[in-house]
């Protein structure tokens, strides 16, 4: 199993700390999402890792080596930066080609990865004429190329049509189930729920939450039990027997917070009350992220306070 190891990483830029005493590992096995507003260093991070920008200190290595140090990183190490890297005048299969070539890579697996991303049609089209999603195609072939452990991907979402986005759900779920190590940086909430099983969250640099997703969201967004009913009154005399409190909302449901769904249930049976819903809300990666992050102004703009859907 390789995992990604950061341990007392700081990146400054003058008196700016891009990265700040970071420490982090991203383990093997499951997907983890890597989370922070525009500027928390994410980006940053992925470079050090990757070799590509020299830390202030500390280390960043795959596998207790640095990536700098390991001949023909591409068996070792997928990585996807920028989907723009790739030569426009090239052909598809000619730049993964080279990237093969030059890692000894059998060519063999050119085909494979161009299959497996989609992009077989396309293989003999020059890289100028992709579209956007087609370029991030391209780029988590050559992510793939050799059959890597570690697959760390920057945005791998950007420019997929709703197709491609389902694709690369399974895609990043397979990976994981195979025992690699797979490190996904997104600023899409709902998207990075869909997917990753654990979150590396930052914030001016600094890490601010290393922990499974689920018990991320559990920590700081309480669910709430939503319900229907022809009987207001008959509703809120039986919460409030049991001391809960049913807020009304304008489409005309209640929602208690603080509750379970069962609890709730069986209590409204018992007091006959009549219902055309009872359901429960969990709360979500985005709502969790939002709480996580409101308190610094650095961290987002100012939001208006909406009523609890």
């Amino acid at each position: 199993m390789t995992s990604i190891d950061v341990h007392d990483l700081t990146k400054a830029y003058g008196p700016w700390r891009a990265v700040d005493r970071l420490t982090f590992t991203v383990r093997a096995g499951r997907v983890t999402g890597f989370l922070g507003p525009n500027g928390a260093g994410k980006s940053t991070t992925l470079r050090l890792v990757l070799g590509l920008d020299r830390p202030t200190s500390g280390t960043a290595g795959i596998g207790g080596q640095a990536y700098a140090t390991l001949r023909e990183p591409l068996r070792h190490v997928g990585a996807l930066l920028d989907a723009q890297a790739a030569h426009g005048s090239r052909t598809g299969r000619d730049h993964l080609r080279a990237l093969a070539a030059s890692n000894r890579i059998p060519v063999g697996r050119v085909d494979e990865v161009l299959a497996e991303t989609g992009l077989a049609p396309a293989a003999r089209r020059r890289v100028k004429t992709y579209s956007l999603g087609m370029r991030q195609r391209l780029g988590i072939a050559a992510a793939l190329l050799g059959d890597p452990a570690v697959v760390l991907l920057d945005e791998p979402s950007n420019g997929l049509d709703p197709e491609g986005i389902v694709w690369l759900r399974g895609l990043l779920t397979r990976l994981a189930a195979e025992g690699r190590t797979v490190f996904v940086s997104s600023h899409l909430m709902n998207e990075t729920a869909s997917f990753a099983d654990h979150l590396v969250v930052l914030g001016r640099g600094r890490l601010l939450a290393d922990t499974p997703m689920r018990d991320f969201i559990d920590a700081r967004v309480q669910p709430r039990v939503r319900i229907r009913t022809t009987d207001p009154t008959a509703l809120r005399s039986a919460l409030a027997r049991h001391g809960h409190h049913a807020a009304e909302h304008p489409d005309g449901h209640w929602s208690v917070h603080h509750a379970r769904v069962d609890d709730i249930g069986r209590l409204l049976s018992d007091a006959a009350v009549p219902l055309l819903e009872l359901t429960t809300q969990e709360g979500t990666l985005e709502q969790a992220y939002l709480d996580l992050t409101a308190a610094d102004a650095e961290f987002a703009a100012q939001r208006h306070q909406e009523a609890s859907p």
